[in-house]
């Protein structure tokens, strides 16, 4: 019999840790799982699956206006937030039983409370020590806060995804992905809805084409961008709300404040500097390409490493870790042409690399194909939105290098097309490839027409 309690513990029941520890009970292991929370992590309870449920109530909005476009009455609509809210708490509970289910039936002992790691083989839950071979840490991330007067007063997305009744008036700050989602949830369920944010534009880090028409399209709804603009301090409103205070002495009065400027690693209080596991300026559990930490015992996988902060990442790390660990079939998780999605209004779906990576890789080489089309549902709806789709090709080897969408069902058509850059497609292979007709995604087997190249050392 082994000298420990448990052959692994892992910290944080969310989809990493719970697909880790899955696989490896699965594997005859004894394995448990300490959660001082809710069973299913950040993106069950707390992130991807609420917020989407939320988009897609919000999108109902447009439908209903969108329909007389197509001959349909519709009059007497309303909406109830607080039937909505108590409809998705009622499928997170649903969830969450899932994923104890889960744990329960492939063997995995769950102990409620929070771990702190006492030395590289000993977790301390609740005042009670277990001994393990190996340690998991799967704590991911939390919302992070400036350190600004007032700041006590805003909320984060955890608590916008459990308000009881919708303001009138919402500043939002930030301008990455979880602010332009939740800008669009608001503002499409009749929130007057003002973006700070301190960039030039949304979505830093995506490709800037996917940043231009995002920002246009939220603005034609009605949302209130402020760019290159910083929140010095927030007040009470004398008149109730609250009031913002931004550079330049300007002023925004709004009803609620939410920020979404940046997460942080869940590592504080784990006692894992002390058991000799180094953590970098942000928090974040520094690994190897394999997972490992600085002490032999000890291993991290998803938000907490700060590495690729997705949920299927995370579960991909998870599984490459119990292959090297417990397969002897040493796996490194592989980040080339991951896809990703930003469920805004409208959604951005894409796939591997920036025109600016692209360019950075391969200098003028690079072949950019770009088309803004009104999606067929427009032509009678009479919305004023329109589509972007993007394909930079290398052009030596013909391949297809990146893959960006802004519009009407943009992560679906990506999640497919990111198959395809996986096993290395070609700029011909699309050409050669017949469209659905009618379809937005055919378009991007129909570009043919180059964009001319902006940079003047590039053009001929």
């Amino acid at each position: 019999m082994s000298q420990y309690d448990f052959d692994l513990i892992t910290l944080g029941a969310g989809s990493g840790g719970v697909r880790a520890s899955r696989l490896t009970a699965q594997l005859g292991r004894r394995v448990a799982v300490v959660e001082e929370s809710r069973v299913g992590g950040t993106c069950v309870m707390r992130g991807c699956v609420p917020k989407k449920l939320l988009v897609q109530a919000a999108h109902f909005a447009e439908d209903f206006a969108d329909a007389e476009g197509f001959g349909w009455n519709v009059e007497g609509v309303s909406f109830d937030w607080p039937r909505l809210i108590v409809a998705k708490n009622t499928e997170l509970n649903r969830l969450e039983g899932v994923y104890q289910r889960i744990l329960r039936d492939n063997g995995v002992t769950l102990l409620s409370g929070r771990g702190v790691v006492v030395d590289p083989h000993t977790v301390e839950v609740e005042g009670k020590r277990f001994t393990c071979e190996r340690i998991l840490v799967a704590t991911g991330g939390r919302p992070s806060l400036p350190d600004i007067p007032g700041i006590q007063y805003a909320i984060t997305s955890n608590e916008a995804l459990d308000l009881m009744q919708l303001p009138t008036r919402m500043a939002i700050v930030g301008g990455g992905y979880i602010a332009v989602e939740f800008a669009g949830i608001f503002n499409a369920l009749g929130v007057k809805v003002t973006q700070v944010l301190r960039g030039d534009t949304v979505l830093r880090g995506f490709d800037e084409d996917i940043r231009a028409a995002l920002a246009e399209e939220m603005s034609k709804r009605g949302i209130d961008l402020r760019c290159e603009t910083v929140v010095e301090s927030i007040e009470r409103a004398p008149g109730g709300g609250y009031c913002l205070r931004l550079g330049d002495d300007e002023t925004l009065e709004t009803d609620l404040v939410m920020y979404a400027t940046g997460r942080r690693p869940n590592t504080d209080g784990l006692g894992l500097e002390a058991a000799g596991v180094e953590l970098d300026r942000s928090g974040a559990i520094k690994v190897d390409e394999y997972s490992a930490t600085a002490i032999a015992s000890i291993f991290a996988v998803g938000d907490v490493t700060d590495r690729m902060n997705l949920t299927p990442v995370a579960i991909a790390e998870a599984r490459a870790l119990v292959d090297t660990l417990y397969l002897e079939r040493p796996t490194r998780p592989d980040y080339d042409n991951v896809p990703t999605a930003v469920f805004s209004n409208p959604p951005v779906g894409t796939v591997g690399l920036t025109e600016a990576q692209a360019r950075q890789r391969c200098g003028c080489g690079i072949d950019v194909y770009l088309s803004r089309f009104k999606p067929m549902r427009n032509t009678l709806s009479g919305r004023d939105e329109r589509t972007m789709m993007k394909v930079i090709v290398e052009r030596g080897s013909d391949r297809v290098l990146g893959l960006h969408v802004v519009g009407p069902d943009a992560p679906e058509m990506v999640q497919g097309f990111a198959v395809a850059l996986k096993c290395g497609v070609t700029k011909a292979v699309l050409d050669s490839t017949i469209g659905i007709h009618p379809t937005a995604a055919e378009e991007l087997v129909t570009l043919r027409e180059k964009r001319p190249d902006p940079s003047p050392e590039c053009q001929e």
